[in-house]
């Protein structure tokens, strides 16, 4: 039999028994395509948050910084488990015989070059964090070291890199390497809907086109919702304190005062960036905004290499990813039951449980938690580009070539930071401005020490609003297929929808913190990512049990057999057992072989 026979009838073999379609039940009207339970379920949900938080502000921040401490104080064994559990998950995918099965099938081609694809996987992930973190953490983690290094010594200033390479490492990129192939496979491989209701199938099988799917997606929409737009406002704090830096520095150039308000008007402008962004779909907008952020992103990059400590970032790549790897597991199971913080009327609850925190509740159990509720977000999108790519160089490509991007941002970003701290010279004129402003201002405390201040700055701001509209883009575009079913190809405006509601939310969640408005974004991402932290525990045992029915179908000898011995013209009928996802296959003749794997 030709290839292209045998090809068009494994996809057959493998696609899951439904007479439905995505969006085949849609709702279509004054521009929009939209699955009626989730979107208006999902829109009044998001409506009302907005509306009671800018009703009573107070209260909402309140309720912001206690659910915040509550998770984080209860469930960050959960959080520290689950990462390690997911990276080891991924390594073994990629090792393991199943590495080489393609998502789409042995025919699956893909739609994007490496290159494209790497810039937009990059660009979607953590761009923004990366610059509000690159300079920030390194100098926290300076003053304020882990590891039982001393404060302000180089030795803090060593832990400082390894600890932030840590942060920004494998485990990150294992999360969404997991949510990206179990949306793929289940869609490309099983030709089920590009949502997260799909990766239930084995459980609910097709119930999970009623109310139990649309329960999880709108869930899934509402979470994503909230740790995209912690970025956002992340990103927002940050152009906003790089205007103000800009303006004390250029006299010509308006004065722009370091507000709330500000940063609200700035989130306003760039989603209106976002919306033209959005309006152009995937491949004219998305993409070219991705190669444009990694291209602005190597300029800074280089730029700082050069102006900055050459030879001391020279140094700090290999210490840092050596003092990264040499503590990965003492760093990667730290769980903080020995420290002193936990316990009461300690520094942490205080006599009445209002302490000050510590290392693995400010930073990891935030980042972690961060991950995961950007999970469903950047998952989607990873999965939707990277059609026809095997198991084994998805897996490689996400986990590995981010990572190295990362090590080399915070070498040289974090790494001069550190330079210009430990020197006795330029002490303390960064971490003064951190200490008493906030992160968003490290890096323009940095560039404020180096040649071309100005031209770094400038270039800062417009990573960072780059960063900002792609972040806005792709979120509202997985938000879309979320809220219509999975469906590709459907009018703008739900997309436009989707990109004002995250900045409405990210402009609110300002609004209510107040002063503590990093925070705030912080509870959004915590409280949205301990949900879905047994969602990817659950989906762990999918993706395995759907790799293995299907590599255990291919390798069969009555798989082989059948494939030689079919003609073109024979039928070819697949059914699934309920709630399984066994294939059986009908010859011309009413033979019926089973090929599945019980």
């Amino acid at each position: 039999m030709a290839d292209e026979d045998k090809r068009g009838i494994q996809g057959q073999l493998f696609h899951a028994e439904t007479d439905r379609e995505p969006g085949d039940r849609n709702w279509q009207g004054y521009g929009f395509d939209i699955n009626p339970p989730v979107f208006l379920t999902a829109g009044g949900l998001i409506v009302l948050f907005i509306v009671l938080s800018l009703a009573f502000p107070d209260q909402a921040g309140t309720a912001y910084q206690e659910t915040r401490v509550a998770v984080s104080d209860y469930f960050d064994w959960l959080f520290i488990l689950a990462a390690n559990t997911f990276i080891i998950f991924m390594v073994y995918l990629a090792i393991s015989k199943y590495g080489s099965i393609r998502l789409g099938g042995v025919d699956g081609e893909k739609e994007f070059s490496d290159i494209s694809w790497i810039a937009m996987l990059f660009s979607a992930g953590m761009g923004i964090g990366l610059m509000f973190f690159g300079v920030a953490e390194p100098v926290f983690h300076l003053f304020d070291p882990h590891l039982g290094a001393e404060a302000g010594t180089d030795g803090a200033g060593e832990v400082a890199m390894a600890v932030s390479l840590f942060h920004w490492g494998f485990h990150p990129w294992a999360i969404y390497a997991l949510v990206a192939l179990g949306l793929a496979f289940f869609s490309f491989n099983r030709g089920l809907p590009l949502t997260f209701r799909s990766v239930f199938y084995p459980v609910l099988g097709d119930r999970i086109y009623g109310w139990p799917g649309h329960v999880i997606d709108v869930f899934t929409i509402f979470a994503t919702l909230f740790g995209l737009v912690t970025s956002l406002g992340l990103g927002a704090l940050q152009i906003n304190a790089g205007l103000t830096f800009v303006g004390d520095e250029i006299a010509a150039f308006p004065a722009v005062p370091d507000a709330t308000w500000v940063a609200v008007a700035i989130i306003a402008v760039v989603t209106g960036l976002a919306t033209i962004s959005v309006y152009l779909g995937l491949d004219k907008g998305i993409r070219r905004l991705s190669n444009l952020n990694l291209t602005l992103m190597m300029i800074l990059l280089g730029s700082v290499f050069v102006l900055g400590p050459t030879l001391f970032i020279l140094g700090a790549l290999p210490q840092g990813i050596g003092g990264y790897l040499g503590n990965f597991f003492e760093l990667s199971f730290f769980g903080g039951a020995f420290d002193s913080h936990y316990f009461q009327g300690s520094e942490f609850y205080g006599p009445g449980g209002e302490g000050e925190g510590n290392f693995l509740v400010d930073w990891t159990v935030f980042y972690w938690a961060w991950w995961i509720s950007w999970s469903p977000f950047v998952g989607m999108f990873i999965a939707r580009i990277s059609k026809g790519r095997s198991v084994r160089e998805f897996v490689g490509g996400v986990l590995l070539i981010p990572v190295i991007f990362s090590f080399a941002w915070f070498a040289t970003m974090g790494g001069s930071a550190l330079n210009f701290e430990l020197n006795e010279a330029t002490a303390g004129t960064i971490s003064g401005p951190v200490f008493e402003t906030g992160e968003e201002v490290a890096m323009f405390a940095m560039f404020e020490l180096m040649p071309g201040t100005v031209v770094l700055s400038v270039l800062a701001i417009v990573l960072v609003t780059t960063f900002f509209v792609t972040s806005s883009d792709s979120g509202s575009l997985v938000l879309e297929h979320l809220s219509t079913g999975g469906k590709h190809e459907t009018p703008p405006a739900g997309r436009v929808f989707w990109a004002v509601s995250e900045g409405l939310v990210a402009a609110t969640l300002l609004i209510a913190g107040g002063d503590a408005a990093v925070e705030s974004l912080q509870a959004a991402a915590i409280a949205s990512g301990l949900p879905f932290t047994l969602i990817l525990l659950f989906m762990m045992y999918a993706v395995l049990t759907g790799l293995r029915r299907e590599y255990r179908t291919l390798q069969s000898d009555e798989f082989t057999e059948l494939i030689e011995d079919l003609q073109e013209d024979d039928e070819i009928v697949v059914r699934s057992r309920t709630g399984d996802l066994v294939t059986h296959v009908r010859t011309r003749d009413g033979t019926v072989v089973d090929v599945g794997d019980d």
